[in-house]
């Protein structure tokens, strides 16, 4: 198994290195035939006064999937432990589902009905606007998935949203959680006003339950 550390405002002393080594590979332990990369970022705010937190992000690569947990705290060491336990349960939730998977028959797909989407998704006079600088950059594969494979990877990664390649459009899509429960789909419009395909609302069991503009 590779594990990789990286630091931002930090330096990775030995102790460090050791102690992330100890609770992230404890973490892993049971799932290592699972896992194929461990990559572990430290952080800590460039004006600790402002900001105190210390954070730990493990992001890890299995079977194609990653699996994502991240947690803050005052102390650096405390903020390892937290996420070494929070990469371990999205792992066991993730075997799990696998296992699931494997012994349930794949059952039809019911085809939602196209849905136009809302002109824009800027509520009152707010003004959509970039940040100032560009603080991080991630670059990750994108293997074409259904909604429903999305939506695990959504859970898994612990975000708002995830970005995935559509299997049926090979369009980019982006599968967020809905303020008022569910998941919806945002997909590109074609020139027409339309979009390639549907937009759905999807239930945190995983079904489709409408189409929706939130």
């Amino acid at each position: 198994m590779k594990l990789v550390i990286q630091g931002k405002n930090i330096e990775i002393t030995d102790a460090i290195r050791e102690y992330v080594h100890q609770k992230i590979e404890k973490a892993v332990n049971h799932f290592q035939n699972l896992t194929t990369e461990v990559d572990v970022h430290l952080s800590v705010a460039r004006n600790p006064r402002i900001n105190p937190k210390q954070t730990a992000e493990v992001t890890i690569y299995v079977n194609g999937a990653v699996v994502r947990a991240e947690e803050s705290s005052e102390n650096l060491y405390a903020s390892i432990d937290l996420v070494a336990n929070k990469i371990a349960r999205q792992l066991r939730k993730y075997k799990e589902k696998r296992h699931e998977q494997s012994h349930t028959p794949v059952k039809a797909t019911e085809v939602l009905a196209q849905q136009p989407v809302a002109p824009t998704l800027i509520n009152g006079d707010r003004e959509p606007a970039l940040p100032t600088e560009v603080v991080r950059m991630k670059y990750f594969a994108m293997p074409p998935m259904t909604v429903e494979e999305a939506q695990e990877q959504l859970e898994l990664v612990d975000h708002d949203f995830y970005m995935f390649r559509n299997i049926e459009t090979g369009e980019i899509n982006v599968i967020y959680e809905r303020n008022h429960g569910g998941y919806g789909v945002i997909q590109p419009r074609n020139g027409n006003g339309h979009t390639n395909g549907k937009f759905a609302q999807i239930s945190h069991e995983g079904r489709s339950v409408g189409t929706s503009t939130r």
